[in-house]
Protein backbone atom coordinates (compact mmCIF):
# COMPACT_ATOMS: atom_id res chain seq x y z
CA UNK A 1 0.00 0.00 0.00
CA UNK A 2 1.41 3.23 -0.62
CA UNK A 3 0.48 5.81 1.69
CA UNK A 4 0.92 9.54 0.74
CA UNK A 5 3.48 10.52 3.60
CA UNK A 6 5.72 7.67 2.35
CA UNK A 7 7.53 10.30 -0.01
CA UNK A 8 8.13 12.56 3.25
CA UNK A 9 9.87 10.03 4.31
CA UNK A 10 11.94 8.99 1.55
CA UNK A 11 13.21 12.38 1.17
CA UNK A 12 14.01 12.36 5.15
CA UNK A 13 15.60 9.11 4.41
CA UNK A 14 17.90 10.28 1.18
CA UNK A 15 18.89 13.77 3.22
CA UNK A 16 22.63 13.79 3.33
CA UNK A 17 22.32 15.93 6.64
CA UNK A 18 18.85 14.33 7.83
CA UNK A 19 18.24 14.57 11.85
CA UNK A 20 16.39 11.96 13.87
CA UNK A 21 12.88 11.44 12.92
CA UNK A 22 10.20 11.74 15.37
CA UNK A 23 6.77 10.27 13.47
CA UNK A 24 3.63 11.90 15.29
CA UNK A 25 0.37 10.81 14.90
CA UNK A 26 -3.38 9.28 16.71
CA UNK A 27 -2.90 5.25 17.38
CA UNK A 28 -3.48 3.13 14.91
CA UNK A 29 -3.12 5.31 12.46
CA UNK A 30 0.24 3.39 10.73
CA UNK A 31 3.06 4.93 11.97
CA UNK A 32 4.79 1.52 12.73
CA UNK A 33 3.84 0.09 9.56
CA UNK A 34 5.45 2.89 7.86
CA UNK A 35 8.46 2.88 9.24
CA UNK A 36 9.05 -0.75 9.08
CA UNK A 37 8.01 -0.26 5.13
CA UNK A 38 10.72 2.64 4.52
CA UNK A 39 13.21 0.41 5.83
CA UNK A 40 11.95 -2.68 3.67
CA UNK A 41 11.80 -0.39 0.13
CA UNK A 42 14.79 0.89 1.36
CA UNK A 43 16.77 -2.09 1.47
CA UNK A 44 17.60 -1.13 5.17
CA UNK A 45 18.04 -3.56 8.24
CA UNK A 46 15.71 -2.25 10.55
CA UNK A 47 16.55 -2.49 14.35
CA UNK A 48 13.39 -1.72 16.35
CA UNK A 49 13.24 -1.75 19.67
CA UNK A 50 9.72 -1.54 21.68
CA UNK A 51 10.65 0.07 24.92
CA UNK A 52 6.85 -1.01 26.19
CA UNK A 53 7.46 -4.65 25.22
CA UNK A 54 11.20 -4.61 25.93
CA UNK A 55 10.94 -1.37 28.79
CA UNK A 56 15.24 -2.30 29.24
CA UNK A 57 16.17 -1.51 26.06
CA UNK A 58 16.31 1.79 27.38
CA UNK A 59 19.29 1.45 29.51
CA UNK A 60 21.42 0.80 26.55
CA UNK A 61 20.71 4.62 25.62
CA UNK A 62 21.86 5.34 29.25
CA UNK A 63 25.36 7.71 29.10
CA UNK A 64 26.24 5.74 26.13
CA UNK A 65 27.79 7.35 22.89
CA UNK A 66 25.34 6.51 19.53
CA UNK A 67 28.46 4.49 18.54
CA UNK A 68 28.44 2.14 21.50
CA UNK A 69 24.23 1.92 21.80
CA UNK A 70 24.10 1.01 17.89
CA UNK A 71 26.98 -1.90 18.64
CA UNK A 72 24.83 -2.65 22.29
CA UNK A 73 21.63 -3.11 19.77
CA UNK A 74 23.58 -5.17 17.50
CA UNK A 75 24.70 -7.67 20.19
CA UNK A 76 21.55 -7.84 22.22
CA UNK A 77 19.86 -8.47 18.41
CA UNK A 78 22.46 -11.01 17.49
CA UNK A 79 23.12 -9.06 14.55
CA UNK A 80 26.24 -7.64 13.01
CA UNK A 81 25.01 -4.78 10.91
CA UNK A 82 26.69 -1.78 8.98
CA UNK A 83 24.95 1.85 10.66
CA UNK A 84 24.84 3.52 6.98
CA UNK A 85 22.77 0.07 5.90
CA UNK A 86 20.76 -0.16 8.89
CA UNK A 87 17.90 2.04 10.28
CA UNK A 88 17.43 2.46 14.04
CA UNK A 89 13.62 2.68 15.01
CA UNK A 90 12.43 3.18 18.49
CA UNK A 91 8.84 2.38 19.02
CA UNK A 92 7.21 3.56 21.79
CA UNK A 93 9.62 6.16 22.96
CA UNK A 94 6.89 7.96 25.47
CA UNK A 95 7.76 4.90 28.24
CA UNK A 96 11.25 6.05 27.93
CA UNK A 97 11.54 10.28 27.85
CA UNK A 98 15.17 10.20 28.45
CA UNK A 99 16.29 8.60 25.20
CA UNK A 100 13.86 11.10 22.90
CA UNK A 101 16.34 14.10 24.22
CA UNK A 102 19.31 11.99 22.93
CA UNK A 103 18.15 11.23 19.68
CA UNK A 104 19.98 14.74 18.74
CA UNK A 105 23.21 13.18 19.64
CA UNK A 106 22.40 10.12 16.43
CA UNK A 107 22.74 13.33 13.68
CA UNK A 108 26.17 14.36 15.29
CA UNK A 109 28.01 11.09 16.21
CA UNK A 110 26.75 8.66 13.80
CA UNK A 111 25.06 10.85 11.03
CA UNK A 112 25.26 7.73 8.82
CA UNK A 113 22.56 5.75 10.83
CA UNK A 114 18.82 7.02 10.12
CA UNK A 115 17.47 7.03 13.75
CA UNK A 116 12.87 7.16 13.35
CA UNK A 117 11.18 7.42 16.77
CA UNK A 118 7.34 6.82 17.21
CA UNK A 119 4.91 6.25 19.93
CA UNK A 120 1.16 5.40 20.29
CA UNK A 121 0.80 8.05 23.51
CA UNK A 122 3.33 10.08 22.57
CA UNK A 123 0.75 12.83 21.72
CA UNK A 124 -0.46 12.29 25.61
CA UNK A 125 2.99 12.07 27.19
CA UNK A 126 3.58 15.36 25.66
CA UNK A 127 0.46 17.04 27.75
CA UNK A 128 2.37 15.54 31.02
CA UNK A 129 4.12 17.83 32.94
CA UNK A 130 7.85 17.51 33.06
CA UNK A 131 7.88 16.14 29.62
CA UNK A 132 9.74 18.10 26.84
CA UNK A 133 10.05 17.35 23.08
CA UNK A 134 13.75 18.43 22.16
CA UNK A 135 14.06 20.98 19.22
CA UNK A 136 16.44 22.01 16.78
CA UNK A 137 18.43 18.77 15.30
CA UNK A 138 14.72 16.63 15.41
CA UNK A 139 13.12 16.31 12.40
CA UNK A 140 8.95 15.78 13.17
CA UNK A 141 6.38 14.58 10.93
CA UNK A 142 2.65 13.88 11.93
CA UNK A 143 0.66 11.09 9.98
CA UNK A 144 -2.76 11.32 9.22
CA UNK A 145 -5.24 8.66 9.41
CA UNK A 146 -5.50 6.52 5.94
CA UNK A 147 -7.89 8.67 3.53
CA UNK A 148 -10.56 7.16 1.02
CA UNK A 149 -8.49 7.60 -1.88
CA UNK A 150 -4.98 6.00 -0.08
CA UNK A 151 -7.70 2.96 0.84
CA UNK A 152 -9.02 2.93 -2.48
CA UNK A 153 -5.50 2.81 -4.04
CA UNK A 154 -4.71 0.06 -1.71
CA UNK A 155 -7.23 -1.91 -3.14
CA UNK A 156 -6.42 -1.41 -7.38
CA UNK A 157 -9.49 0.86 -7.53
CA UNK A 158 -8.02 3.21 -10.01
CA UNK A 159 -11.02 2.98 -12.06
CA UNK A 160 -13.31 3.59 -9.38
CA UNK A 161 -10.68 6.57 -8.52
CA UNK A 162 -10.68 8.35 -11.48
CA UNK A 163 -14.54 8.35 -11.85
CA UNK A 164 -14.69 9.71 -8.88
CA UNK A 165 -11.98 12.80 -9.30
CA UNK A 166 -13.38 13.37 -12.76
CA UNK A 167 -16.92 14.04 -10.88
CA UNK A 168 -17.96 17.91 -9.80
CA UNK A 169 -20.94 19.43 -7.89
CA UNK A 170 -24.08 19.44 -10.06
CA UNK A 171 -22.83 16.70 -12.12
CA UNK A 172 -24.92 13.14 -12.14
CA UNK A 173 -22.38 10.51 -10.92
CA UNK A 174 -23.19 7.42 -12.35
CA UNK A 175 -24.98 4.67 -10.53
CA UNK A 176 -22.66 2.27 -10.65
CA UNK A 177 -20.19 4.53 -9.78
CA UNK A 178 -22.25 5.48 -6.71
CA UNK A 179 -23.28 2.29 -5.59
CA UNK A 180 -19.09 1.20 -6.04
CA UNK A 181 -18.06 3.78 -4.15
CA UNK A 182 -20.50 3.83 -1.16
CA UNK A 183 -19.50 -0.06 -0.64
CA UNK A 184 -16.28 0.68 -0.52
CA UNK A 185 -16.68 3.97 1.36
CA UNK A 186 -18.73 1.63 3.92
CA UNK A 187 -15.69 -1.09 3.76
CA UNK A 188 -13.59 1.96 4.54
CA UNK A 189 -15.51 3.19 7.50
CA UNK A 190 -15.14 -0.56 9.13
CA UNK A 191 -11.73 -0.80 8.91
CA UNK A 192 -11.08 2.94 11.19
CA UNK A 193 -11.25 5.03 8.06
Amino acid sequence: MKRRISSEFDAWLADPSRQPLVVRGARQVGKTWLIRELARRKSRELIEVNFERDPDYARVFDARSPLEVFHELCLLTGRDLDPGKALLFIDEIQAAPAVLSKLRWFSEELPELPVVAAGSLLEFALGTKGFSMPVGRITYRYVEPLTFDEYLRGHSQTQLIGRLAAWFPGQQLGPLVHRQATDWYERYVMVGG
